[in-house]
Formats: structure tokens, C-alpha cells, sequence
């Protein structure tokens, strides 16, 4: 089916079918932290929890995030039975690796210089992070998994299937949930981490069973490609070492932004405005973001798809800033933040400027999945580290500017750094994705 992916008039309709369950996806997991969140506030001591799952929450993402960049190379790699195999192997020993790291941070002496010494926790909310970092064991091993084989899926034209393993995973972390309150004698935190851990995993068995024809298929020969890729485990670390680098320095950027905004002028206002602004923005991002799967599974071999490609990436872009903008420079504003969001007038004020600049980051992500996935394609993900490094430390130093330099309000320098720090990635990226496609046009991949 890849190579009737590739054979097939690629018209905006396919785009648009192939494209939405994986916005749809996405969608759903914006709204699963709010949802946990909003049931750890209502159980017993809800402060200390959720300052507790926060904390756990962070740890297993961090740990996790050299495997989010698997459904990414699935998606670009698995093409027959030598790939699959390959990439099989490789996430194996990703997990097996990532659930070591899980099992070293839970050792207790490390664990107290981790929660004690680096991050001064009181000691109350480090024995609920313990607690529900034990639940957060399966995590990374599974959200490896489920991507690897969710990449599967969405290479053989079945995102529909990734969206019904994301249904799963809603409906189980919501049940895993309530019976964590009602059933066992579970912490708030602990009940936040049981349910996104039963969540996961469900998704990963789900993703199995509905990629099991797939599977077969591959194992037996029946989807072989003309031009085998012949993977090995060093060609593949090369190829996907700087997606992992990429992601574990992509997750620096909150905790950056959380250090600078803490030490600017109306600092706990903008601490409590930031994470509703990011929330709405990110509902709009998350569309963007999905479309780095289409990109790699329909531009084609030779980038023949390229042009109606990118004509879909600038109505995505354009639609989502636009729709945001709608909301954010009408009387809709103070509606959601204020009835939405329950922040109270002074606050939902103090939102509207930091919104306001990030209209402009639907668009810029859009455009950052557009030649993240180019690259991707093309095998060549060295660029992607360098952007990524560029925009951090880009964030930084604007942060630094405006914080300590012109005491802007902390929420308004946080927001306009992201986008600034974005634009600068964007721009290091463009010239090799620009080389990128004309090699696509004149010679197809580049072998692993």
C-alpha cells in the first residue's frame, strides 16, 4: 500500500482524509493533562499532588523522549520485511534502555539527590513523585512501542487506526482513573500516573492488534519495495540519533522558560497566565504538528507531491493562526479565558498581550513539521539537532533581553521569545530543506 500511496493522483481530498485522524489525535492528547489535572484538584491534599505529578510527569517525559521521533521514522522506514525488522530491533533496545534509566532514577540514593538535592523538593510532595513515578514504569517502553507501530500505520495509509488507538487510551486512562479514586488507596498523583500509564499501554495493544495485518504482511514477503533499504542498527542510530537529541533538548525549553519567567517583573501573574495561553495555543499547534506524519508518508519518493504538499501546509498554517487570532483579538478572549479558563479579570487582562504574540506560533509549527518531516524523508536529520539548539538558546537570550534588560512582564517575554526563538529555527532549517527536495527530485533518498 506505501507504493499505491506514492502511485495513486494526490489530490487535497486524500490529503485532507489521510491527514485528519492525525489531527484528531493530537487534539485528544492536548486535553489529556487538563482532564487529570482537573481530577487531581478535587482529591485530598490537591496542592501537594499536583505538584507531585508535575514533577513525575516531568521526569518520565524527559526519559521518554528520545523515543517520540519513532513514529516519525517508522513512518519514513518501514516499507518490507528488512526494514520492519530493523526498526523493530532498534526500538527494542531504545525501550530496554530508557526503562533502565526509568529503574536507575527510582533507586533511592539517586532518587533523593535528584528530588532533594537538585530540585529542593519538600519532602512530602518527594514521597508522592516516588509514588507515582513507580506507576510511570511502563511509560517510555510503551509510548515507544505504540509509535513505532503507530509510524507503521501511518506509512500503510491507516492513520484512522492511530486515532482509534488514541480513542482507547482516552477511554482507558479515564476508567484507570476512576478506579484508582474508588478502588485502591491511591494518592492524587498516583492516581494521575496509574491512569496515563493504563493508558498507554492499552494504546500499545491496541496498536498491535490493528496493525497485526500489516505485520504479517510485511513478515511474509508480501510488501517488499523495488528499492530495499537494507537497514542496519548503526545506519538507523545514525539516522535517528539526532531525532533523539532533537526531542531530549526540545524538552529543556519549559523548564527554561519557568526559571527566566520566575525571576521578571510580575512574576506569579505571569507563572499563572502562562500554562491557560500555552494550553489554548497548543490546541491549535497540535494540528500543525500532526502533519509532520502526512508530509513523510505522501511527498513521494522523488518529492513529486511536493507543491500540493506544501499548499495544504500554508492552509493549515494560515487557518489555525487566523482561527486563533479570532478568539484572541475579539471580546471571545475574556470569555475563555475568564468563563473557560476561570481566571479572574486582573489575570485574563494580563493574558491577552502573551496570546496576542502567539497567534503567530500555529503557523510557525505548521511550517517546523513541514521541513522537520522533509528532512526526515530524505534521511537527513543532522540539521534538525543544530535548529534545535539554535532555538533554544536563541529563547534564551531574548528572554535574557527582556526580562533583565527591559523588565517586560514575564508572561509577554516568554511568548515572544518561543516565537522569535521559532522563526530562528525555521530559518536555519530552510536552506537544507531547499537542498533536500532538489535532491529528492534528482535522486530519491538518501540510503541508511
Amino acid at each position: 500500500m506505501a507504493k499505491q500511496i506514492a502511485e495513486r493522483p494526490l489530490t487535497y481530498g486524500r490529503i485532507f482524509k489521510f491527514w485528519a485522524p492525525l489531527a484528531g489525535t493530537w487534539l485528544m492528547m492536548a486535553v489529556e493533562a487538563p482532564f487529570l489535572g482537573a481530577i487531581i484538584a478535587r482529591l485530598p491534599g490537591p496542592t501537594e499532588n499536583l505538584a507531585a505529578w508535575g514533577v513525575s510527569v516531568a521526569f518520565a517525559l524527559l526519559i521518554e523522549s528520545p523515543v517520540i521521533m519513532l513514529l516519525s521514522a517508522a513512518t519514513a522506514l518501514v516499507r518490507d520485511k528488512t526494514s520492519y525488522l530493523a526498526l523493530r530491533r532498534f526500538t527494542y533496545t531504545l525501550n530496554i534502555l530508557l526503562t533502565a534509566v526509568m529503574v536507575l532514577v527510582l533507586i533511592p540514593p539517586v532518587f533523593r539527590v535528584l528530588t532533594g538535592t537538585l530540585l529542593n523538593l519538600p519532602n512530602e510532595v518527594a514521597q508522592l513523585t516516588y509514588g507515582a513515578l513507580v506507576l510511570l514504569l511502563p511509560w517510555p517502553a510503551a509510548i515507544g512501542y505504540r509509535r513505532f507501530l503507530q509510524g507503521t500505520l501511518v506509512r500503510h495509509n491507516m492513520t484512522r487506526r492511530v486515532a482509534y488507538g488514541t480513542v482507547v487510551r482516552m477511554v482507558f486512562m479515564a476508567l484507570s482513573a476512576a478506579i484508582g479514586v474508588n478502588f485502591f488507596n491511591f494518592s492524587g498523583a498516583q492516581v494521575g500516573a496509574f491512569a496515563l500509564s493504563a493508558g498507554v499501554v492499552a494504546e500499545a495493544i491496541a496498536s498491535r492488534l490493528m496493525a497485526a495485518r500489516i505485520v504479517a504482511e510485511l513478515l511474509g514477503g508480501r510488501r517488499e519495495t523495488t528499492q530495499s533499504q537494507e537497514l542496519t542498527l548503526t545506519g538507523i542510530a545514525n539516522f535517528y540519533f539526532p531525532l533523539a537529541t532533537m526531542s531530549i533538548l526540545a524538552m529543556t525549553l519549559h523548564p527554561m522558560l519557568t526559571f527566566f519567567v520566575g525571576r521578571s517583573r510580575l512574576a506569579l501573574e505571569s507563572l499563572a497566565v502562562l500554562p491557560v495561553v500555552h494550553g489554548l495555543v497548543f490546541l491549535f499547534r497540535a494540528v500543525g504538528l500532526s502533519y509532520q506524519e502526512v508530509t513523510i508518508a505522501l511527498m513521494g519518493d522523488r518529492a513529486e507531491n511536493y507543491d500540493r504538499i506544501a499548499n495544504f501546509a500554508i492552509i493549515i498554517g494560515v487557518s489555525t493562526s487566523a482561527i486563533l487570532s479570532l478568539i484572541i483579538f475579539t471580546p471571545l478572549a475574556n470569555a475563555w479565558f475568564q468563563t473557560v479558563s476561570g481566571l479572574s479579570p486582573k489575570l485574563a487582562e494580563l493574558a491577552l498581550a502573551p496570546a496576542r504574540i502567539a497567534a503567530l506560533l500555529p503557523v510557525l509549527s505548521v511550517l517546523m513539521s513541514f521541513q522537520r518531516a522533509i528532512l526526515v524523508h530524505s534521511r537527513l536529520t543532522r540539521p534538525l539537532t543544530g535548529a534545535t539548539v539554535l532555538e533554544i538558546a536563541a529563547t534564551a537570550v531574548i528572554l535574557s533581553v527582556a526580562i533583565f534588560g527591559y523588565q517586560i512582564m514575564g508572561a509577554i517575554a516568554a511568548t515572544l521569545a518561543m516565537v522569535l526563538g521559532r522563526v530562528a529555527g525555521n530559518l536555519y532549517l530552510t536552506p537544507p530543506c531547499i537542498k533536500a527536495v532538489h535532491s529528492l527530485r534528482n535522486g530519491g533518498h538518501t540510503k541508511l
